[in-house]
């Protein structure tokens, strides 16, 4: 009986705190009357807006990155299958046929926004390069993942240096006598083994 009593508490209890943890983020999100806030971050930028006959042309560029990576990803293929590496033959080859499949695609798309240029639908035209450069990037994760078929990993182009500073204010930098001390194994020789007789 007191249980029930109790629960019929919770209810409210709950809404209370919802409303005034609500009431707390709202305050703390809004700022004080007189002081400056910065824009809120977006996890993109905005792209620059191309001109229909601009779009036409960076598609051109578009569709011979897709061919060339087709074309390198056919090399690697080829050279797998003359070492007979089964391995890298089959993810090269799947690699591939996701590039054809995305360039074929890329084609099509090339063609209405072609077409969309002509008639002067710069929405049509904007719609097709958006999906061309989405189909881009994904030949783009291809290629890469292409190269891990391989075993080469083309993640930074050009030469690493890694360069180590060290704090000249740290204690013991300067006058470091200390040694580390010789490091001793101890041994002990396994048990003797007794003969049973039976």
């Amino acid at each position: 009986m007191r249980s029930g009593a109790s629960l019929r508490w919770v209810g409210p209890a709950l809404l209370v705190f919802a409303v005034a943890g609500t009431a707390l983020a709202q305050q703390s999100t809004t700022p004080a009357p007189g002081t400056a806030t910065a824009p809120a971050q977006v996890g993109f930028e905005r792209r620059v807006q191309l001109s229909p006959q601009e779009e036409a042309t960076q598609a051109d560029a578009i569709m011979s990155r897709m061919e060339q990576v087709a074309a390198t990803i056919r090399r690697q293929l080829d050279k797998a299958r003359q070492a007979r590496d089964v391995v890298k033959s089959l993810c090269l080859s799947d690699k591939l046929s996701q590039v054809d499949v995305a360039a074929r695609s890329g084609r099509d798309r090339q063609t209405a926004l072609q077409a969309a240029v002509q008639r002067g639908d710069a929405e049509l035209a904007n719609h097709e390069f958006t999906i061309m450069s989405v189909l881009k990037q994904r030949v783009d994760q291809l290629a890469s993942e292409a190269n891990q078929c391989i075993g080469e990993e083309v993640a930074f182009v050009g030469q690493t240096q890694v360069v180590t500073e060290i704090d000249p204010n740290l204690p013991g930098t300067e006058d470091d006598n200390t040694s580390v001390p010789p490091v001793i194994y101890l041994v002990t020789p396994p048990p003797p083994i007794t003969q049973i007789h039976y």
